[in-house]
């Protein structure tokens, strides 16, 4: 009786299943490795394995790398999985795809992207201010700017100036909604307001200390 040697030593399959095993090492640094061979290689095969991670990987390096390694595989192998994504129950998972897809540039993606503008995890929010912008067509960047202006006060410092970020970066479509939004009575939407106009007139301007008076004023009173 002959017996047959079904094991592929070092063969293709193998060398896919390491490279996925890899991704999940408990080493950061050695998923890193993992990330940066599989964007230096750029098997399609990987895409599957590589969108997975971003949804669990821990470390913002690596994170970095997987989306690198995402970019350099055919758009129209990543954009299909990253787009599934959006619809996670996972909000890194969410944050990830609307990160790489904004990288990607694949302006395919912006109806799915703008649905999460409002999402309530706020990484996945942040990423979708960035991506939106970045994919927004010509013609749509004012709805893009009436639609974030909602947005406004929400968060801390940081989170505001993402938003304040992603509205300067729509250029004068977006002075007009800001305008009419500087009229609020909320303090702190009137605060995002004013600090994001101020971005628009110098990127140095003083941001983090208008949001701080702000606060102050919600706490306090507007009399105070």
């Amino acid at each position: 009786m002959v017996v047959v040697n079904t094991t592929n030593h070092g063969g293709p399959v193998a060398h896919l299943v390491d490279a996925r095993a890899a991704l999940a090492a408990t080493n950061p640094s050695a998923r890193l490795r993992a990330a940066l061979s599989a964007g230096t290689e750029g098997d399609p095969q990987m895409a599957d394995a590589l969108v997975a991670r971003c949804a669990v990987e821990p470390d913002f390096y690596v994170r970095d790398m997987l989306t690198w390694a995402l970019c350099r595989l055919p758009a129209a192998i990543t954009v299909p999985r990253l787009l599934t994504e959006l619809t996670s129950d996972t909000g890194q998972a969410r944050s990830q795809a609307l990160h790489t897809l904004s990288k990607i540039g694949d302006r395919s993606a912006w109806p799915a992207v703008t649905t999460l503008l409002h999402d309530e995890h706020d990484e996945a929010a942040r990423s979708a201010w960035r991506a939106s912008v970045a994919l927004v067509p010509d013609g749509e960047k004012a709805v893009l700017a009436a639609d974030l202006t909602r947005e406004l006060g929400r968060g801390d410092v940081q989170r505001q100036l993402s938003l304040s970020r992603a509205l300067v970066a729509l250029g004068d479509a977006a002075l007009p909604v800001l305008d009419a939004a500087a009229g609020s009575l909320d303090p702190r939407i009137h605060a995002h307001v004013e600090a994001t106009l101020g971005l628009f007139r110098d990127p140095e301007s003083g941001f983090t200390l208008s949001l701080d008076i702000a606060k102050r004023v919600a706490i306090t009173g507007p009399d105070t």
